[in-house]
């Protein structure tokens, strides 16, 4: 009677798995469309110099990858824990890198913003 639930349980952590993954790609999809906005829109609809929004666009590309990759990463690190029977956590060095690289972006957008 326990073997049906433990495959249940793993069938929904897997489908969540997916999911997740998911949800990273989507991130990697607006942080690129952010980028090209705000690299090749922005300064292109307004009389600005286009460097700083160039850079802008470029740390946001930037961040798309690390989406993607890490999406991805991510994904198979939690199969591979699954099919190992045992738990696969995201590390405090994962997510503190995308926490600083979204926290720098959104300070240079806020200091774009206000000086431009």
């Amino acid at each position: 009677m326990g073997e049906p639930e433990v495959a249940d349980a793993t069938r929904r952590t897997r489908l969540a798995n997916e999911r997740t993954y998911l949800a990273w790609l989507r991130s990697a999809l607006t942080a690129l469309a952010v980028a090209i906005g705000a690299g090749k829109i922005v300064p292109g609809v307004t009389d600005v110099s286009k460097w700083p929004f160039e850079i802008l666009g470029a740390g946001f590309a930037v961040l798309a990858l690390i989406f993607a990759v890490g999406g991805a990463r991510r994904f198979v690190s939690v199969e591979r824990a699954l099919d190992e029977g045992r738990f696969s956590a995201l590390t405090p060095r994962e997510a503190t890198a995308v926490a600083v690289v979204a926290t720098a972006l959104g300070i240079a957008t806020l200091v774009l913003v206000f000086v431009h």
